[in-house]
């Protein structure tokens, strides 16, 4: 059955309800290519205009870039009408004045030392995932919103901060969420063997599951999803389709932020082909199917331009035969037990 983009779902045992389609702001950061004020604004507007009343953003978009731009779009909304989540774990810092021991996030973008994301200056991004970085990182995140409260806050890409990530980051955000300040927690991260640890031995709400639950890719499926049902987490997927292959399998296309390669572009090519039989658009599929598993409460769309924005509502209702389900199992493109749509 197709979904409803506009349809609130609880995020795991709080009361925070979340739209099946969120907003997810990487994109109006410059992710990849450079976006303007004006040009976030319109994809923005739009946004409210469909319905949209999920917001995700962090600081690591555009260093700060896309927390300013969101909260200036949502400065005129009532607060209580939309869900706003951001993410801990890296704070935005001027490159001057930076000591040599400084955890530096160190992403690259064409073949730079600085960033994926376009237009950030003299700024950078420092690891920190104690409770000191916790709270400095939410005070400067609602300062760049401009608003006084957070209803979701996740721990952002952990990978290789698991210890201070469960000994400082988790336990703040757990009595931030006891004293009421914050809605609900969880973490956001490109892997699921991480967030499964995460799943057993804490206590969250959701998980933002990005490129790990998707057409291309169903690494979540043996492990964290079930672990999610049974312990009544939330999933959100982000990156549905896989940084771009998806939604264009063609040469030059990106997967998990880079270059796709062959035999991911081969894969994601015998997915078009399989639903351009069925008279299905591949993207249609590719944002359904994540939703069809129990575990999963909606999908956050990074969107640039009101034009592709304009498409995700459709695309979310496009009726999609049976038939091509199973034809998609039988050449074993999605996994034998991954739950589909209908």
């Amino acid at each position: 059955m197709p979904y409803e983009p506009f349809e609130r779902t609880r995020l795991g045992r709080s009361a925070v309800e979340v739209t099946r389609l969120g907003f997810g702001a990487a994109s109006i950061g410059g992710l990849f290519t450079a976006v303007d004020d004006d040009q976030a604004a319109r994809t923005l507007a739009r946004a409210w205009e469909l319905g949209i009343r999920y917001y995700d953003v962090a600081p690591l978009y555009g260093y700060g870039t896309a927390e300013r731009r969101l909260g200036a779009a949502l400065s005129e909304r009532p607060r209580e009408s939309y869900v706003l989540s951001t993410k801990v774990g890296r704070l935005v810092r001027a490159c001057a004045g930076l000591p040599a021991t400084a955890d530096v996030d160190r992403q690259r973008l064409g073949g730079r030392d600085d960033a994926y994301y376009a237009d950030v200056d003299d700024r950078r991004m420092v690891f920190d995932y104690s409770a000191d970085g916790v709270r400095r990182s939410l005070d400067e995140s609602l300062a760049r919103l401009g608003t006084d409260r957070l209803d979701v806050v996740l721990i952002h890409d952990p990978d290789d901060h698991w210890k201070a990530a469960i000994e400082g980051a988790y336990p703040a955000l757990h009595r931030l969420r006891e004293q009421g300040v914050i809605g609900a927690i969880g973490a956001g991260m490109n892997q699921s063997a991480m967030l499964a640890r995460f799943a057993r031995e804490t206590e969250m709400d959701a998980f933002l599951v990005a490129g790990r639950y998707t057409l291309l890719d169903q690494d979540a499926l043996p492990e964290l999803l079930p672990l999610c049902v049974a312990r009544g987490i939330s999933v959100l997927i982000g990156g549905a389709m896989n940084s771009g292959v998806l939604a264009d399998p063609r040469p030059g296309a990106h997967f998990d932020y880079g270059p796709a390669g062959p035999a991911v572009l081969e894969r994601a090519q015998r997915l078009a082909a399989t639903c351009l039989r069925h008279g299905v658009p591949l993207r249609a599929a590719a944002m359904q199917f994540p939703l069809a598993h129990p575990a999963v409460a909606g999908l956050i769309a990074g969107i640039r331009r009101v034009d592709h924005l304009d498409e995700y509502p459709t695309l979310m209702r496009e009726p999609i035969p049976t038939a091509l389900w199973d034809d998609l199992r039988a050449e074993g493109l999605i996994a034998a037990g991954a739950p589909t749509p209908g």
